[in-house]
């Protein structure tokens, strides 16, 4: 992962974010993700749209959009946004 600062920014945002976004935080620091489907294993609901993964966070409330370079072991996110937000869609690249 490059920075936490959007989702930093988020959990300000929206403090019942704090935590979940955290816990999301500790388990992708750690992840040697290679394939979608490793992602997969531990975020059973991530899935692809275009060039980005999307991650249901706090129980659907919240989705992070974040961009996976598998090759170089990098994630870089993009967006957190509420689920109204998401269905916007202005958030697409």
């Amino acid at each position: 992962m490059i920075s936490r600062n959007r989702s930093l920014e988020a959990a300000k945002a929206h403090a019942e974010l704090a935590a979940p976004l955290d816990a999301w935080y500790r388990i992708v620091k750690k992840a040697e993700w290679q394939t979608l489907q490793d992602v997969r294993s531990v975020f059973a609901s991530a899935d692809v749209v275009g060039k980005v993964t999307v991650f249901n966070i706090k129980g659907n409330t919240f989705r992070l959009i974040a961009e996976i370079n598998y090759g170089a072991g990098r994630l870089y996110i993009r967006h957190v946004l509420t689920h109204a937000m998401y269905d916007k869609e202005g958030w697409k690249l």
